[in-house]
């Protein structure tokens, strides 16, 4: 009787450790899926920080056409949109034709 019940009570601890086991290995998978998710997001923000903007531009919180030009490389941004008809009046969410100096 004696045998039966320390038996039993090796199965279930080799089935829990088994389970333990198995928990670990797929925690420890997603978490090297995370980090190669969060280097390949890095690698992929410093590349377009390098990157010129696109021809079309949509003005963010915070941003003046002077800050826009600065990171665009395109001091003529007023000329190309004549629908900004006050450079100070740039608001969020405003669409602009980019055009980098060096394309000129």
């Amino acid at each position: 009787m004696v045998c039966a019940s320390t038996t039993a009570m090796a199965d279930r601890i080799s089935w829990y450790c088994a389970l333990f086991l198995a928990l670990m290995l797929v925690l420890s998978c997603c978490q090297s899926s995370e980090s190669e998710f969060n280097s390949r997001m890095l690698q992929i923000q410093r590349s377009s920080m390098n990157k010129p903007c696109d021809e079309i531009y949509v003005v963010r919180e915070g941003e003046t056409l002077h800050t826009i030009s600065e990171k665009c490389g395109d001091p003529y941004i007023v000329e190309e949109n004549p629908h900004i008809h006050d450079p100070d009046d740039v608001f969020p969410g405003l669409v602009i034709k980019i055009t980098p100096y060096k394309q000129r």
